[in-house]
């Protein structure tokens, strides 16, 4: 929420009933935190929101847009071998090692051939389409993991905004200011009402407030920002994981205490004798035998990078109920050499990737998707309100919006300062763009307050 609340401490209405003393000392410290947070992190959020509600809806116009990649039009009496299927997709990249073979999930798809051709760019492969039932090339794609090109590119576009590593410091700033925000504008937003003679989470009653007036607007937006708090804390939590540095650190926690995803090892038992290295060799086998093994489609079967390795086959259902086995197979016997269910995942690693796939509109299928949909386009319309709601406090002859008066952490007890100082070093150590941004402000108001404290003593002079 960039929800600029309420009336700032030095213009409160005279009406409003004396704030006790807790929150007399907290609020207005909360309220130049959402202020300036809301000021500063507003346009991250903003590019983020509009940018995954573009990406919400990219898989059913990827499969419009490479129907004919993605399908095949008629079944025939009997599948060809995967040996003959990727021969036939070696035809297109004869010298590029293959980094994955997917086979059809449902029998009107193609099987998928990934290889890591020299000209996509990184974490890229080129995708070779081959019909199961004819071993003829459908087409080919440059796919980013899963995603087709559409998804590909907007979801690169929601994370970077194709700007490389430095595109990822933008929406890890928005995700590491969206939870402060959410809960600093509950928390005003409670006050607030609470002080009215509101019970629980009523909204404070703006019914006689002018049609586009600031009151009214501030009773959308906190309205509004209120409902969807759950929401924005985890789209903000689930962002972090996958950040740059945000995100290491949580993986740094995680591999601590045992919660991360685990992965079967692809060690041969006799490494000594090297097994094939050539995918068409072996695929069949290895297909059966992680059929055998329980494994169901969709899923992924991954060669080994060098001889001597198992295959990897792992499953990935990602909308509910999910499916995440895995298994590693020998390549020259078909026995399964290491496996791990998704029943025996570790509880974190379960919800995190549930909470993922869920910011992604996968685990729920459409319905998921459309609940995100109505979520960001809710996020859009408080961060315009927030900006509106600082627009109409500029002064009635002009100027500039004013803003929430400095000095709000002096007026806190020393040890709830402490706290304060000790809880925000500490969520700058986890989240290292939040806590150099907010340093950058605080830096800057600390220049701009002695500027203007030197401008009105030459005044008074």
């Amino acid at each position: 929420m960039v929800d600029q609340v309420s009336e700032a401490s030095d213009g409160r209405d005279a009406k409003e009933p004396p704030m006790p003393g807790v929150w007399a000392r907290w609020r207005p410290l909360l309220l130049r935190l959402h202020f300036y947070g809301g000021m500063l992190a507003g346009p991250f959020i903003l590019i983020a929101a509009v940018t995954g509600l573009l990406y919400t809806f990219t898989p059913q116009l990827d499969a419009i847009v490479f129907r004919h990649e993605v399908t095949v039009d008629g079944y025939e009496p009997q599948v060809r071998s995967l040996a003959d299927q990727i021969a036939a997709a070696r035809t297109v990249y004869p010298d590029a090692p293959i980094t994955s073979v997917k086979p059809p999930t449902v029998p009107s798809e193609t099987t998928q051939i990934a290889f890591a051709a020299p000209e996509v760019p990184q974490d890229y492969t080129r995708t070779v389409f081959v019909n199961p039932y004819t071993a003829h090339v459908q087409g080919t794609l440059t796919t980013y993991g899963q995603w087709l090109p559409i998804r590909a590119w907007f979801d690169e576009m929601h994370r970077t905004l194709h700007m490389g590593v430095i595109g990822r410091y933008y929406s890890e700033i928005a995700a590491s200011w969206l939870w402060v925000i959410a809960l600093g504008g509950l928390a005003l937003w409670i006050g607030h009402a609470r002080r009215r003679g509101a019970r629980g989470f009523v909204t404070p009653d703006r019914r006689g407030a002018p049609k586009g007036s600031r009151k009214r607007t501030l009773s959308w937006h906190g309205a509004v920002g209120v409902w969807i708090v759950i929401g924005l804390l985890g789209l903000s939590v689930t962002g972090l994981t996958w950040s740059r540095f945000t995100g290491d650190h949580v993986e740094q926690l995680r591999t601590q205490l045992s919660w991360t995803t685990p992965s079967v090892s692809t060690t041969l038992p006799d490494t000594d004798i090297g097994a094939s290295n050539d995918p068409a060799a072996a695929a069949d086998t290895v297909l059966r035998s992680a059929q055998a093994a329980g494994l169901q489609p969709p899923m992924w079967m991954k060669p080994p990078a060098s001889a001597g390795e198992a295959w990897q086959v792992y499953e990935r259902k990602r909308d509910f109920p999910t499916r995440f086995d895995a298994v590693a197979v020998d390549g020259r016997s078909g026995a399964i050499v290491d496996e791990i269910r998704f029943a025996d995942w570790p509880l974190i690693a379960k919800l995190t990737n549930w909470a993922i796939d869920t910011h992604m509109g996968l685990l729920f299928g459409f319905a998921n998707q459309i609940a995100l949909a109505l979520l960001v386009v809710c996020l859009i319309s408080v961060v315009v309100r927030g900006y509106a709601m600082w627009w109409k406090r500029r002064p009635i002859r002009g100027g500039w919006p004013t803003a929430p008066r400095r000095g709000a952490l002096l007026g806190l007890h020393p040890i709830e300062a402490v706290i304060v100082v000790a809880a925000l070093v500490g969520i700058g150590w986890l989240a290292p763009l939040f806590g150099a941004t907010l340093g950058l402000f605080v830096l800057g108001d600390v220049v701009a307050g002695e500027l203007s404290r030197r401008r009105r003593e030459q005044t008074a002079a």
